[in-house]
């Protein structure tokens, strides 16, 4: 009896063995699933995300194209009324009421769309050492119009033109812009905006400072997160996007630099200032203005498929004494292009039949003898958009809405050239 139960006493263990093993390898083929699954969902969920963004730029860009076309013809009929020698005075004002109000319509676009670049890792800094005074200055140019507008009084307190920081000079302009440009905004009429800016001998701090409306303490701590604003009431029409200040907090970031907000609340107005460090070296000379070109009379072609952009855009050359022809879609302008010889092109870049790209591609590769200087004039404001144009054969790359001095500028200085010149890679 003893010796039959001994017997199947190991038999009895090994069943339990093999049932326990069973089941643990029962567990880990389950967890294994698990984890296949997981990974799967999980690679899934990043082509959700990487399709996500890439959908969500692609709008974007197209929005800022869309909004960027009527900006233009805006833009331009409000210098025209403004080149005008026998405008009454009242019609001089509004034009440049219209000209600040496209140009406050531009920067929100660009806020938006740096926004959305920063986030996912399109914007690179071409950096060089800079004067911290000479960007300043630009900043200041910039807002001027606005603190005049509002007889606002600005208190400027600039470092010596040694003091230099490392760093993208339309990138760092943009930051002291948009700072400014908030303070002018949330300070009522007649009110007084300072900056200072102090260096030490690793670091340079920028004060911004307003008595404005300030910010209320619960708002403070997140005023540079993406869409924070503070309370808005129906009477106060001062306003934004709520990006701005996220995108300088991005960049100045991006300089190794840190930004920072105070204020003692609601009505006590607020300061920001910035820091960021001290270039060891000195900045470069800056470059001497160059001598203001005489109108030279250029054969120009305008190819524009937008009737109202087209005709300003026209209006505006011709007003400078050039000779100018106008076609309104890509292949009439391709075949205008050949037909004729052209010292200037200014090419759309979203035309119908041929877009700007494939007409410039097709005129570059047919063309025999001098070489039109082409200058594209589009909506389509990304980086990579830029590259294309220039890659195409466009000699400059400029983004709607372009003002007119610019323009007239960038014709001025055009040249035939063949092949092209070296500076080619340069835009506005």
């Amino acid at each position: 009896m003893h010796r039959a139960a001994d017997d199947t006493l190991p038999e009895a263990f090994l069943l339990r063995r093999i049932h326990a093993l069973e089941a643990e390898l029962d567990q880990l083929r389950e967890a294994n699933e698990h984890l296949v699954l997981a990974t799967v969902n999980a690679e899934y969920q990043r082509e959700d995300a990487e399709a996500t963004n890439r959908r969500q730029n692609e709008f974007l860009a197209m929005l800022a194209h869309e909004l960027r076309n009527p900006l233009s013809p805006l833009a331009m009929a409000a210098s025209l009324l403004e080149r005008d020698p026998g405008a009454a005075p009242q019609q001089l004002k509004l034009a440049r009421v219209i000209g600040r109000q496209v140009d406050h319509m531009a920067r929100l676009l660009d806020d938006l769309l740096d926004a959305a670049r920063i986030s996912s890792g399109k914007i690179t800094l071409d950096v060089e050492t800079l004067s911290l005074a000479d960007v300043l200055r630009h900043a200041i140019e910039t807002v001027q119009p606005r603190i005049a507008e509002r007889a606002q009084t600005l208190d400027v307190e600039l470092p010596p033109a040694a003091v230099a920081v490392e760093g993208d000079k339309v990138r760092l302009a943009q930051v002291f812009t948009n700072l400014l440009g908030n303070a002018s905004k949330y300070t009522g009429d007649g009110g007084r905006l300072r900056l200072a800016a102090h260096a030490g001998h690793e670091e340079i701090v920028v004060t911004i400072e307003d008595n404005g409306t300030g910010i209320a303490p619960e708002v403070l701590p997140y005023i540079f997160d993406l869409f924070t604003q503070g309370p808005r009431s129906l009477a106060r029409s001062e306003g934004g996007l709520g990006v701005g200040l996220n995108v300088v907090r991005n960049l100045v970031g991006m300089h190794q630099g840190t930004v920072e907000a105070h204020s003692d609340g609601p009505g006590a107005g607020s300061r920001f200032a910035v820091r960021l460090p001290r270039a060891a070296g000195l900045p470069a000379a800056p470059m001497q203005p160059a001598a203001e070109l005489a109108t030279v009379r250029r054969r120009i072609l305008l190819v524009e498929d937008n009737p109202d952009a087209c005709a300003t855009l026209a209006d505006i050359l011709a007003v400078e004494g050039h000779d100018v022809t106008c076609a309104t879609d890509g292949r009439e302008g391709l075949a205008r292009a050949l037909g004729e010889r052209w010292d200037v092109i200014v090419c759309d870049i979203g035309l119908p039949e041929i877009d700007g790209f494939a007409l410039m591609q097709a005129l570059r590769a047919q063309q025999e003898g001098a070489r039109p200087y082409a200058i594209a004039l589009t909506g389509y404001g990304q980086p990579d958009d830029a590259a294309r144009g220039l890659a195409a054969g466009f000699d400059r790359y400029l983004v709607k809405p372009v003002g007119a001095a610019v323009l007239l500028s960038v014709v001025a200085e055009a040249h035939l050239a063949d092949p092209p010149p070296s500076n080619a890679n340069l835009s506005a």
